[in-house]
C-alpha cells in the first residue's frame, strides 16, 4: 500500500487537495460564477464572445485544442480542463513552487502563465517525465529511492524544477553559489540555491537535496559524464 502511494506521489497522481475549481474550468478565478467582470453594458453573450478563444496547445508530446477564457491561467487548464493534476494550486501566486512545469525545458509557475501565453511552446507536466513503457524518469526514481516526500503535495513540482535544474547545469549555467563559473557542478550547496523556489511545507529538504544530487549521478552515468561541465 506504502509503495503504491510513493509511487503516485512521484508520477503526479496524488490526491488533490486545493479549493474547489470554478464550475466552468476556462474560466478567470477572476470572474465568479454568475458575476461579469465587463462595466459596458454588453450582454453575456457577447461578453463571452469577446473573452474566450480557441487554442491550440501541446502538452507531454499531445496536442489539446480547446476553448478557453483568454484570462485562463495555464495551471487551471492544466488540472481542471485536461485532467492533469500533479501540477497542485498551492498559493496561485508564484510563491511556492507547487505548480511548477517545464515550458520548452525551462521551469515555469503555471499558476502565473495564461494558457494564451503557452501556445506555441512544449509544455512538460510531471505526468509526462516517464517513459512510454512506464519507467520512471531518473529524478523521480531518486526522488522514490530517497524517501524525499512527506504529504507529496509540493513534490511533482519540486520533481519538474529538479529536472531543470540538471539541464541547467549540463548546459553550464551557474547559480548565484556556484564558485567556479567555468566548471559548474552540482553540490548541495547548488541544489539549495537552485531549488529554492520550490517550498516543502512538511520540510523534506534532508532528504530532497541528495535526491537531487543522485538523479544527476543517475543521468550523468547514463550519459557517461561525471556530472561537471567545464567551458
Amino acid at each position: 500500500m506504502a509503495a503504491g502511494r510513493s509511487q503516485a506521489y512521484v508520477r503526479g497522481v496524488t490526491p488533490t487537495h486545493s479549493p474547489a475549481t470554478a464550475a466552468d474550468p476556462g474560466r478567470s478565478p477572476t470572474a465568479p460564477s454568475g458575476a461579469s467582470s465587463d462595466t459596458s453594458g454588453r450582454s453575456d453573450a457577447a461578453t463571452a464572445a469577446v473573452t474566450r478563444s480557441a487554442y491550440r496547445l501541446r502538452i507531454n508530446g499531445t496536442e489539446h485544442e480547446l476553448d478557453l477564457d483568454n484570462r485562463a491561467s495555464l495551471l487551471d487548464v492544466l488540472r481542471d480542463r485536461l485532467d492533469l493534476t500533479g501540477s497542485k494550486k498551492g498559493c496561485d501566486h508564484g510563491q511556492c513552487g507547487a505548480c511548477t512545469v517545464l515550458l520548452d525545458g525551462r521551469r515555469a509557475n503555471s499558476c502565473l502563465v495564461l494558457a494564451v501565453a503557452a501556445q506555441g511552446r512544449e509544455i512538460t507536466t510531471v505526468e509526462g517525465l516517464a517513459g512510454a513503457d512506464g519507467e520512471l524518469h531518473p529524478v523521480q526514481q531518486a526522488f522514490l529511492d530517497h524517501d524525499a516526500y512527506q504529504c507529496g503535495y509540493c513534490t511533482p513540482g519540486q520533481i519538474c524544477s529538479a529536472v531543470a535544474v540538471l539541464d541547467e547545469v549540463a548546459n553550464g549555467w551557474p547559480s548565484a553559489v556556484t564558485r567556479d563559473p567555468d566548471a559548474v557542478e552540482l553540490d548541495r550547496a547548488e541544489v539549495r540555491e537552485r531549488m529554492a523556489g520550490n517550498i516543502c511545507r512538511c520540510g523534506a529538504y534532508a532528504n530532497i537535496v541528495p535526491a537531487v544530487l543522485e538523479a544527476q549521478r543517475l543521468t550523468a552515468g547514463a550519459a557517461g559524464g561525471d556530472g561537471a561541465v567545464t567551458r
